[in-house]
């Protein structure tokens, strides 16, 4: 793997400069609190646990045990943390907020969601999504695990969606699998073909959503785009952002194809997929999706094995 560039080291830290000035991290004390943001991190991580230990936070955090342990006394000391023995073995002891303790974390707490709440009012809703969209991207990037908590959602699409699903094969693919210009040209064909004979009885598109957020998404159409009734339904466009996956949610979309076909009275669904596409593949077949036939090409700037794929319903 070929070692990072002078430019983008210096975008990085260029970056790193910007934010920790922008959420006021630089500041002694921590939006007006009497701690530094380590501190408000740590009575956060207590806050928000159950059963939360010293060694849970410095794994969680990453900070030196020693570093914690001069924290946490100065907490009691000023009688914001609590600490309960476990009845299972006496040499743990979970820490709890006090009721001062939690008193005043909720206070700085609503002052933290009124300085995000103000940073995000300032742009406009396209360009929220945008950013909460990138910082998404960065976590996947740099290994954040994936929260079990999210919001995961399937929706019709709205205004920009379809062009965001050109835009965001053409990034994915030409990146994953080094697709070029021509895979793209495909997409937006698709796309358009969609967008200007939609057949809303017996068509349908999905965006998948995580926290809000465009994750993700599919297309089911009539594979004749001249027929009238429900024959053979293509499933088209399946894509997972980065940092979607792993959720279920691939399995998902495609589920929701299949289930729509069944209810519209399709006899067949069919796809075209590609052998590089590994994940994609064994979720057709587990969904009983049989492949029928392979070529090769080199339609896209490399070679690639194409596959079809039916489901008799």
């Amino acid at each position: 793997m070929p070692a990072p560039s002078q430019s983008q080291i210096s975008s990085v830290r260029r970056f790193n400069r910007f934010y920790t000035r922008e959420v006021g991290v630089l500041r002694k004390n921590f939006l007006d609190t009497p701690w530094s943001l380590a501190e408000m991190r740590v009575l956060f991580e207590i806050a928000n646990g159950a059963d939360v230990t010293a060694s849970d936070i410095c794994k969680a955090l990453d900070l030196d045990a020693a570093y914690l342990s001069r924290m946490l006394q100065a907490f009691e000391k000023d009688g914001l943390v609590t600490k309960a023995r476990s009845k299972a073995d006496a040499r743990v002891s979970f820490l709890g907020l006090s009721a001062k303790g939690k008193k005043q974390f909720a206070a700085a707490n609503e002052r933290q969601l009124q300085q995000t709440t103000g940073m995000l009012a300032k742009l406009k809703p396209g360009e929220r999504q945008r950013l909460v969209s990138a910082m998404r991207e960065i976590e996947a990037l740099l290994g954040e695990p994936a929260a079990k908590d999210r919001k995961l959602v399937l929706r019709d699409p709205e205004p920009g969606d379809l062009g965001w699903m050109v835009e965001r094969h053409g990034a994915i693919y030409g990146e994953e699998y080094g697709w070029c210009g021509p895979f793209e040209g495909m997409c937006a064909g698709i796309v358009s073909d969609f967008a200007k004979n939609f057949d809303a009885k017996l068509e349908k598109c999905w965006i998948a959503e995580v926290d809000g957020v465009r994750a993700g998404c599919v297309m089911l159409v009539k594979d004749d785009p001249k027929a009238r009734k429900a024959d053979v339904a293509r499933i088209r466009l399946l894509l997972l952002e980065p940092f979607a996956r792993g959720m279920g949610l691939g399995r998902r979309l495609v589920e929701e194809c299949v289930s729509f076909s069944r209810a519209k009275g399709y006899r067949r669904v069919t796809l075209w997929t590609h052998k590089e596409l590994t994940v994609a593949r064994a979720i057709y077949a587990k969904l009983g999706f049989v492949k029928t036939g392979e070529e090769s090409h080199d339609d896209w700037h490399g070679k690639a094995t194409s596959e079809f794929w039916d489901l008799t319903l």
